[in-house]
């Protein structure tokens, strides 16, 4: 998510920005992960206002109804509070390295979300000084498939980092795992600029092919929403409004 500059305040709202999601028509909008890079684009403005109000929650159910999966990565959890969402940027290497993440943040571009997958003795591939690098870089966020550490710091960071879990020890720079390729967790394949969104709830990828779809679905999944909080405080009940048949 990329951060708020100074002139970004001097803007003046779009149509789109000031339009509850409920006014407007999706049907006119056919999105792409690109469009996720056109900042002056409707289709950009239109996907930001979903997003930034969106949760995993949302994303995984919009992706059910898209391709019958949850999109969850089982295990992943936040180290701190801090949402993220982007394309993916991947790398695989042992837990004793921790120098590919860095050759992985060096290469990733603006915007990215790092998906670095570790294997091996339990120790961790990231920490403080990479998180602050990356986030000088403009770098989304991180999410390890393994180890992360410097909670103490993390999590006052304003850098999202996602993780199974924290540990204190690492590796050595060693720089000899791979970046951007296809990566293989379970029956779970990440490939290099799949979507990625991730909050307190948990972590969910879409594959960029279904993104488009699946942007759309989650709009939907919104307004439904909205329109169930409206009807429950008229005093109306969930299993009525859902019709639910007792």
């Amino acid at each position: 998510m990329a951060k708020i500059k100074p002139n970004d305040l001097l803007k003046k709202p779009s149509k789109i920005e000031k339009m509850e999601l409920d006014q407007i028509d999706i049907s006119k909008y056919q999105f792409s992960i690109d469009d996720l890079e056109g900042k002056d684009s409707s289709n950009y403005i239109l996907l930001k206002k979903i997003l930034d109000s969106s949760s995993s929650c949302q994303v995984s159910d919009a992706y059910a109804s898209v391709s019958g999966r949850s999109g969850v990565l089982d295990g992943l959890k936040p180290m701190n509070r801090n949402k993220v969402y982007g394309r993916v940027f991947t790398a695989k290497t042992n837990t004793n390295d921790w120098g590919t993440s860095l050759m992985a943040m060096d290469n990733a571009s603006q915007g990215e979300v790092l998906f670095i997958y570790s294997y091996g003795d339990k120790a961790s591939v990231w920490g403080e000084l990479a998180s602050t690098c990356a986030g000088e870089k403009g770098i989304a966020g991180t999410i390890l498939y393994g180890y992360a550490r410097d909670m103490d710091a993390l999590i006052d960071l304003d850098y999202p980092v996602y993780a199974l879990d924290y540990c204190p020890n690492a590796g050595k720079a060693l720089g000899l795992g791979k970046v951007d390729i296809v990566l293989e967790i379970g029956e779970d394949i990440i490939k290099p600029g799949d979507f990625v969104f991730a909050d307190e709830n948990g972590v969910v990828l879409i594959p960029q092919e279904l993104f488009g779809e699946t942007m759309v679905a989650t709009f939907n999944v919104k307004v439904k929403e909205s329109f169930i909080i409206k009807e429950l405080k008229k005093g109306r009940l969930l299993s009525e409004i859902i019709g639910l048949e007792r």
